[in-house]
C-alpha cells in the first residue's frame, strides 16, 4: 500500500458563469471554486463531499490523502486518470461551520448541471454525505448500498466509503477495493459508451 505514488490530476475550469456563484454563501468563508478533476469527458464520474485541500500553507498543489487513498484504489483495479472524473456535492471547501444541509441543496444545481452536460456511464459515491445527497435519502449510508449497482435517477451508481475513513481504519481497505472492482468489472464488461 505505501509504494504507490499518487499524482495531481488536471483540474476542469469552473464555467465562467458559474465562478462568482454566492448562493450558498461558502464564497464568503470557502476554499476558491472546484469543478472537478481528472478527464472531463469521462465515463466514470466519481462525488465526494466537498473538495480536498488543493494546495499547502505556500499555495503549493499537492495530493490530499483523500486523492492519493482514491488513486491508489483506481490504480489497482486498473483504472486510469482517463476514465475518471472527480467532483463534489459542495465545490468550495467550507472554512467554518455552515448550514449543511440546506447548502448541499442549493449546491445540487452545480452537480445536475454537470451530468447532464457529461452524462457519465457510472456515478461512484464515495462516503455518506455523497450517497444521502445524491440519493436523496438522508436515512441510507454507504453501508446499506455498497456491493451492487443501482439505478439513481437513470444513472448506474454504486457506493464506497470515503477515503479518509479507509485511512482512519485500514480495516476498510479490503472493503474500499471491493467496491472499486465492482465498478470496474461492471464498466470493463459493458466497455465504454464515450
Amino acid at each position: 500500500m505505501a509504494d504507490f505514488c499518487a499524482s495531481l490530476w488536471p483540474e476542469e475550469l469552473t464555467p465562467e458563469d458559474q465562478r462568482n456563484c454566492s448562493e450558498c454563501g461558502l464564497d464568503k468563508h470557502g476554499s476558491r471554486m472546484v469543478w472537478g478533476e481528472g478527464n472531463p469527458d469521462a465515463p466514470i464520474l466519481i462525488l465526494l463531499d466537498n473538495p480536498g485541500a488543493l494546495e499547502d500553507r505556500d499555495n503549493k498543489p499537492f495530493v490530499c490523502g483523500t486523492r492519493h487513498t482514491l488513486q491508489q484504489a483506481a490504480n489497482e483495479v486498473g483504472l486510469t486518470v482517463n476514465d475518471l472524473y472527480v467532483t463534489n456535492i459542495l465545490k468550495r471547501r467550507p472554512t467554518r461551520a455552515y448550514d449543511k444541509e440546506r447548502t448541499r441543496d442549493i449546491c445540487m444545481h452545480h452537480l445536475k448541471q454537470q451530468l447532464v452536460s457529461k452524462r457519465p456511464q457510472f456515478i461512484f459515491c464515495l462516503g455518506n454525505v455523497s450517497v444521502q445527497t445524491f440519493f436523496q435519502n438522508p436515512e441510507t449510508d454507504v453501508k446499506s448500498l455498497r456491493g451492487k449497482m443501482h439505478d439513481v435517477h437513470g444513472f448506474l451508481t454504486t457506493a464506497a466509503y470515503h477515503p479518509l475513513a479507509v485511512r482512519r481504519r485500514p480495516n476498510l481497505w479490503p472493503l474500499f477495493l471491493e467496491d472499486w472492482r465492482l465498478l470496474a468489472d461492471c464498466y470493463f464488461k459493458n466497455g465504454p459508451f464515450h
